[in-house]
Parts: C-alpha cells; structure tokens; sequence
C-alpha cells in the first residue's frame, strides 16, 4: 500500500493508506477509493451502498460546496495543488472544517511541499502526500518554523495581536 503523512496525537507519522486513488479512465478495483468528483457524482451511491469507504478528490477549481450534502458519507477529500502557488485547496479545506463540520481526513495531494505544512495545518488539512520526498520529521520541523501566527485559522492558536494583549 502507498504511505501518507498522518497528523496524529499532535505528530506526524508515516501510514499506510487503505485508500487506491482511481482515475477516471479505470475501473473501480474492490476496497476503499479515492475518485474524482465528477465520478463521485455519477457513480457514488453504488459505490457507498456496497459499504466501502469512499473518498473524493477534489480539484482546484472545483468548490467544496458539491460535496455539502454528501460529507457525512465520505471518509476523506483529497484537495488537489495542481502548482504549489495555487493556494484554492486552502480555502476548500477551511470551508469543509468551518462551514461545513467535516470531521474525516482532508488531504493534500499534488505539488505539495514541506514549507506550506504550517499553513495547511492552520486550514484544516490532517493528511499530506508530499511531492519533495520530505519525512514526517521534516514536516514536524516545519510546523515548529514560526512562534506567532497573524491571524486566525481552524486550529486553536492565538493571533499575535490577541498575544500581546495579555
């Protein structure tokens, strides 16, 4: 099985991932998948009613809001960074934990890369495929890069403004 970096108990390890990432073009092999929206869109409710864990990909310029209805439903999305500067998957992964109370696994795929682990952690995501080879503890090491953060995020940390305050 294929590895993901898994933030866990407040570190990040190294997992296997239960889930094959299916393109369109191939047919849906048994067990868990991770398959696009569009596909999700023609052919989830046979998927989900054979009791799989089904997970959709979503693209950069494809919103979180076509999966509202359907998130209790599905195990994980897996937000796309077709370019490591294309920072929409950041506003979809906000979207899903804040509006939409998405509980399962929000993962980075794409050009994803170790500087951005502390931006994606304030966003929501809690999974990460990383296109630079990094390791977990690099990962860790990113997240620890910087003490103070300026605004607010899905995470707990205080901003700096409210820091000084006290």
């Amino acid at each position: 099985m294929p590895t993901r970096i898994r933030l866990q108990d407040g570190g990040f390890s190294l997992v296997e991932d239960p889930f094959t990432a299916v393109a369109d073009d191939l047919q849906v092999p048994p067990g868990d998948v991770i398959i696009s929206l569009t596909r999700f869109q023609a052919e989830g409710e046979r998927l989900l009613s054979e009791g799989r864990a089904v997970g959709v990909r979503l693209e950069s310029d494809e919103g979180a809001e076509a999966l509202a209805y359907d998130l209790p439903r599905i195990a994980v999305v897996a937000l796309a960074f077709p370019k490591y500067r294309d920072g929409r998957a950041y506003t979809s992964a906000r979207l899903l934990r804040e509006r939409y109370g998405f509980k399962g696994e929000v993962r980075a795929v794409g050009d994803v890369l170790r500087e951005q682990a502390g931006f994606m952690l304030r966003c929501g995501f809690d999974a990460f495929e990383p296109a630079d080879g990094s390791s977990p503890e690099d990962w860790e090491r990113a997240t620890q890069r910087f003490r103070h953060v300026y605004q607010r995020g899905t995470d707990a940390r205080a901003p700096a403004f409210e820091e000084r305050g006290q």
